[in-house]
C-alpha cells in the first residue's frame, strides 16, 4: 500500500512542476516572452500553497478516500482546461486551479504517518517522499520531452489522462480511516494558524523548508532560461536530462528517513543545510560554457535536490510527532510556509537572473541556505517534552465480522 501511495504522490505533484520545463515552448506557442510564460509555473506553485492552506486541513475532518479521489478528479479537469487554454491569462488561471487541487500528497503523507508505529514514521515518510521527489524531478523530463515532440499542450493532456484513472485506482486502494476531528471548516483553518503560533518546533521546521525550498525553486525556474539561452543554446530536452539525473535524489530520502529514526531530525537538517551551501558553490561554475559548466549544473542540482528533499523528511518527522490528532493541520501550516517560500523563490529567482544572470541565482540559493543554517545553529537547546506526554498511537485493524457488517468501518489512527 505504501508503494502505491508513493506512486500516487509522484503522479500528483508532477502537475505543478512539468510547466517549469515548458516556458520556451509556451512562449513560442502563445507569442509571449519566456519570462511571461514562466508565470504559468509560478501560478501553479502559488495555487499549491493556497490549496495546502485551504484544502489539506480537511484531511482531519473528512474521510481520506473521498477527499483524495475528489481532489484528483478536479486536478484532471484543470489539466484539460490548461491544455486547451488559448491565451496566457487563461493558462495561468488553469495552472493555479491545478496547483490548488493537486495537494493529494499532503493528504496522503499525514494519513500514512498515523497508520504506522512512531519508530517507523521517518522511514515511511521517506518512502512516500521518494515518490513525491520522483514526480517533482521526472516531471521536468516528461514536460520537456513530450512538449518538444508534440507541442506545449500535450504534457497537460497526457497528465490528465494519467490523473483521472489514478483517481479510480485510489478509490479502492486508500484504506478506510476515521477523521480525528469534527470541527467546522472555519475552525480547521483557524486551528492551523493557532498551531503555527503555539508550536515553536513547527515554526522552526516551516522556516527551514521555506528557505531551502526558495533556493530550490529559484534554481529550477531559472535553469531553463540558462540552458536554453545564449550561454548554452540547448533545447528544452536538455533541461529534462538534467532533471532526470537529479531524480537520483529520490533514492536518498528513504535513507534520510532511516537516519531520522536513528539520529533524530536535527542532525539530518544540519547535513542538509551544509549540502545546500555546497550546491550553490558548485552551481556557480555552471555560469561558464562548455562541458565543465554543464557538469557543474548536473552535480549541483543533484546535490541541491538531495539536500532539499532529505530536509523535508526530517522536518515532517519532527512536526508529525507534535500532535497525533492534528497531523493534517500541522502539515498544512508547515507546507504553506514551504510553498510560499518556493513561490517567492521562483519570483525572486527570475528577477535575479534578469539582473545578475546565473551567478545571481546561485547567490540566492546560497543566501537562503545560510539563513536556514544560522537559524538552526541558534535554535533553543531546551529538551523536548517526554515521549509519554504525547498521544500514544496504535493501529487497530477491524475484525472480519466488523468489516463485513459495516463497509465504511474505519481503521482508527489512534486510540
Amino acid at each position: 500500500m505504501i508503494l502505491v501511495l508513493a506512486v500516487a504522490c509522484g503522479v500528483s505533484v508532477a502537475n505543478i512542476y512539468f510547466p517549469q520545463a515548458l516556458s520556451p515552448l509556451i512562449a513560442r506557442g502563445l507569442h509571449v516572452s519566456p519570462s511571461s510564460a514562466a508565470l504559468a509555473a509560478t501560478a501553479a506553485q502559488l495555487g499549491y500553497a493556497a490549496g495546502i492552506f485551504l484544502l489539506v486541513p480537511l484531511g482531519d475532518r473528512l474521510v481520506h478516500r473521498r477527499l483524495i479521489v475528489a481532489l484528483l478528479v478536479l486536478t484532471g479537469l484543470g489539466l484539460l482546461a490548461a491544455g486547451a487554454a488559448p491565451t496566457l491569462p487563461l493558462l495561468i488561471g488553469a495552472s493555479a486551479l491545478v496547483g490548488a487541487t493537486t495537494v493529494v500528497p499532503q493528504v496522503i503523507i499525514p494519513m500514512a504517518a498515523g497508520l504506522v508505529p512512531a519508530e517507523r514514521r521517518g522511514a515511511v515518510t521517506g518512502t512516500l517522499l521518494s515518490g513525491l521527489i520522483g514526480g517533482i524531478l521526472l516531471a521536468r523530463t516528461f514536460g520537456a520531452s513530450v512538449g518538444t515532440w508534440w507541442g506545449w499542450r500535450a504534457p497537460y493532456l497526457v497528465a490528465a489522462a494519467l490523473v483521472l484513472p489514478l483517481a479510480l485506482v485510489l478509490a479502492f486502494v486508500v484504506p478506510r480511516t476515521t477523521p480525528p476531528s469534527r470541527q467546522r471548516y472555519p475552525a480547521l483553518l483557524a486551528s492551523s494558524l493557532r498551531l503555527l503560533r503555539a508550536e515553536p518546533q513547527l515554526r522552526r521546521s516551516g522556516f527551514y523548508q521555506a528557505m531551502v525550498f526558495a533556493g530550490f525553486s529559484a534554481a529550477w525556474t531559472s535553469i531553463t532560461l540558462l540552458v536554453t539561452g545564449p550561454t548554452y543554446g540547448l533545447g528544452a530536452q536538455a533541461v529534462g536530462l538534467i532533471a532526470l539525473v537529479g531524480a537520483g535524489s529520490m533514492f536518498c530520502t528513504p535513507a534520510a528517513g532511516r537516519a531520522v529514526d536513528r539520529l533524530g531530525p536535527d542532525r539530518v537538517n544540519l547535513v542538509c543545510f551544509l549540502a545546500a551551501v555546497a550546491a550553490a558553490a558548485v552551481l556557480a561554475v555552471g555560469a561558464h560554457r562548455g562541458a565543465l559548466g554543464l557538469t557543474a549544473l548536473v552535480v549541483g542540482m543533484l546535490l541541491l535536490d538531495t539536500a532539499t528533499q532529505s530536509g523535508q523528511v526530517a522536518n515532517q518527522a519532527r512536526i508529525f510527532a507534535l500532535n497525533a490528532q492534528a497531523r493534517s493541520r500541522l502539515n498544512t501550516a508547515y507546507m504553506t510556509c514551504s510553498f510560499l517560500g518556493g513561490s517567492l523563490g521562483s519570483w525572486v529567482g527570475l528577477r535575479a537572473y534578469g539582473a545578475l544572470g546565473w551567478t545571481g541565482v546561485c547567490g540566492l540559493v546560497g543566501t537562503t541556505a545560510v539563513l536556514a543554517l544560522a537559524r538552526h545553529l541558534l535554535r533553543s537547546t531546551t529538551p523536548p517534552p517526554p515521549a509519554s506526554a504525547a498521544p500514544v498511537e496504535a493501529v487497530v485493524l477491524p475484525t472480519p465480522d466488523r468489516a463485513s457488517a459495516d463497509p465504511e468501518a474505519s481503521q482508527p489512527a489512534a486510540s
